[in-house]
């Protein structure tokens, strides 16, 4: 066996020229890898990562952008203005303006209230039969309620919450301003417009956003703003003023005294965060109950 393979002639040039062959196209296809990689490779700004490190993280979308990576990016290029996000506090905010080169001015931070004090109490011009979300029911002639500006109560806003902050009572959305971070989801999403941000700090808020006079507004809401301006004739730091059938409150000047809370006829003017207290107070209680 042994003196088989010695006998074996091995031509050693065509060995050679394989093994050159291989190690040739090895070396080409390195040099390939090499270049697909220099091109392809995506460097992160190191920007864009010392920015979302200062940034809330809450992926809510709020800002516009699909989330923080994708806000800080657009920060970082000049497309996106910092205070577009509304969780970010201003303290990080400042850190990523200094990072960014951007320029800041803090704002006092905000939550979202629903302008709405109808609910059951807001009469519908049909009956809707259909999915069961605001979005889908304005389609349908503009909604069932014969106010214009009234929360349809289907809850759209609370499915695009991305901290759960909103509730359907009564049939009418309320936010639950100890959670809220006003990203904003639920301002873009409502069809009727009826969602708006107040300073945090604001110890009430018109929960109205009809602008029709007082008959017109019976006839479509009993619990509607009737534009009386008991609240703005009995505030007494003046910090109310009717505009357009409805009362504006001016907080650098509201002390929450809540003298336009007890003055206003039809309870349109409410403490802020008042509903959820009571509902959760309702639930304690019915919870005892059982127990």
């Amino acid at each position: 066996m042994i003196n088989v393979l010695l006998s074996v002639d091995i031509q050693w040039d065509k060995v050679g020229i394989v093994l050159g062959l291989i190690a040739g196209i090895a070396i080409v296809l390195a040099v390939a890898i090499l270049i697909v990689t220099k091109v392809c490779h995506i460097t992160e700004d190191e920007k864009v990562l010392k920015v979302i490190e200062h940034l809330a993280g809450a992926n809510c979308g709020g800002c516009g952008y699909s989330g923080c990576e994708g806000f800080a990016k657009g920060l970082c290029s000049g497309k996106a203005c910092l205070n577009d996000c509304k969780v970010t506090s201003n303290e990080e905010k400042a850190k990523i303006a200094e990072i960014a080169h951007l320029e800041f001015s803090a704002e006092s931070p905000t939550v979202a209230v629903v302008r709405c004090n109808g609910g059951d109490a807001a009469k519908n011009k049909f009956d809707y039969i259909g999915n069961q979300d605001c979005v889908s029911e304005m389609l349908f002639h503009g909604g069932q309620k014969l106010c214009t500006t009234a929360c349809l109560g289907l809850g759209s806003c609370t499915k695009v919450c991305p901290q759960g902050a909103i509730k359907v009572i009564d049939n009418k959305a309320v936010v639950d301003p100890s959670i809220c971070t006003s990203c904003g989801n639920c301002i873009k999403t409502c069809p009727r417009v009826c969602i708006e941000r107040i300073p945090a700090t604001a110890p009430v808020y018109v929960a109205c956003h009809s602008h029709c006079k007082g008959k017109e507004v019976m006839g479509q809401c009993s619990n509607g703003c009737i534009a009386c301006g008991l609240c703005a004739k009995n505030c007494p730091q003046h910090a109310i003023e009717m505009v357009d059938n409805l009362p504006v409150i001016d907080y650098s000047k509201c002390t929450g005294c809540k003298t336009c809370v007890a003055k206003c006829p039809k309870h349109v003017i409410k403490v802020h965060g008042e509903i959820l207290t009571l509902e959760k107070s309702k639930a304690v209680d019915k919870a005892n109950q059982k127990n």
